[in-house]
């Protein structure tokens, strides 16, 4: 019996510590991303440059976050599971010269324009790879289309199983919260866990669950669905544009080595300790530039805009050379 206790009160133990590693996921992010980037071996944060950069911002541009008119919006439970399904597939562009986020954006508020039922929990458990690509009027395999279908399947089911099919539901079981919602989705959808171990520690990126929230949070303005008490809870979500940005703007050196293949477009593994810093390092840079702009400008500065400002100029810049990892969470 004292056995079975004692199982039992570690089994309890266990659901606790999971519990508050899910309440406290967004202090994750941003503590073993400094940790990161205080080990990092090919990527160093320079504070130098950061101080530079800051010294010519004032204030930071608004970026409208439907600025081109790509995205669907209905204001109702239609848009968070459009947003859903969109963040499910926001991934891994870069093997197909022609395709970008754009595409994925616009080809699914389309399919949803012309059938309304086209994201329904059980129809996104059914989808092939070809009816993807007719979804989205692609003419050719997607990258990673298998791992996108298996994505769309894993969301139908779970939103099936747990929130009635409406990803409108797992939004308002996250009480107004953003790092409730992170971590909600990390929990649930595996395809969201973003996490990778560097140097023995196990790192906490969720790119793509913090993209949802604040996906929300732009479209519907910070109201209904998208109001979240605790949006500067959020980091910067890291991708390939962001740690791209931040190199040329002289906030973030990379190796000799790493530079090299990078500019040659060589392909990095993911989960190497390149890949991981490229993005952690990131997210802390971003931490300390927003720091130093609050108190600038007295004024208090979402990583979430800052994101959305780096990103838009990182596309807006052809020239723009970044990593390549064939990767599900960016």
């Amino acid at each position: 019996m004292e056995k079975v206790s004692t199982l039992f009160q570690g089994f309890i133990h266990h659901i606790e510590t999971a519990q508050q590693h899910c309440e406290n996921s967004m202090d994750d992010v941003r503590s073993t991303s400094a940790w990161v980037a205080s080990h990092s071996s090919h990527v160093v944060v320079d504070s130098s440059g950061i101080e530079k950069v800051v010294s010519t911002i004032d204030s930071i541009p608004k970026v409208e976050w439907d600025f081109e008119g790509i995205h669907y919006f209905d204001n109702g439970p239609l848009t968070v599971q459009y947003l859903f399904v969109l963040d499910a597939l926001n991934f891994c562009f870069w093997p197909d010269k022609d395709l970008n986020y754009d595409n994925l954006a616009s080809g699914l508020k389309a399919a949803l324009q012309n059938d309304k039922s086209a994201f329904d929990a059980d129809r996104l458990q059914k989808y092939t790879g070809p009816q993807l690509r007719e979804l989205l009027n692609w003419p050719r395999p997607l990258p990673l289309e298998d791992e996108r279908v298996r994505l769309l399947h894993e969301v139908g089911i779970e939103l099936e199983r747990n929130f009635d099919g409406k990803a409108s539901n797992l939004v308002e079981q996250s009480g107004k919260s953003a790092m409730n919602l992170v971590a909600l989705v990390a929990r649930h959808f595996p395809g969201f866990r973003d996490h990778s171990v560097y140097k023995g520690r196990q790192v906490f990126l969720y790119k793509r669950a913090q993209i949802f929230a604040a996906d929300l949070w732009g479209a519907f303005g910070g109201q209904g669905c998208g109001e979240f008490k605790d949006i500067s809870s959020l980091t910067i979500m890291a991708d390939y544009i962001v740690p791209a940005v931040l190199q040329q703007l002289g906030i973030l050196k990379f190796s000799p080595t790493l530079a090299s293949t990078i500019e040659a477009s060589g392909e990095i593994c993911p989960g190497t300790e390149e890949e991981v810093e490229l993005r952690a390092c990131s997210i802390h840079a971003v931490e300390k530039m927003r720091e130093l702009i609050s108190v600038k400008s007295g004024t208090p500065v979402l990583s979430v805009e800052l994101d959305l400002w780096l990103w838009a100029t990182g596309i807006q810049c052809e020239s723009l050379k970044h990593h390549r990892t064939l990767s599900i969470y960016y």
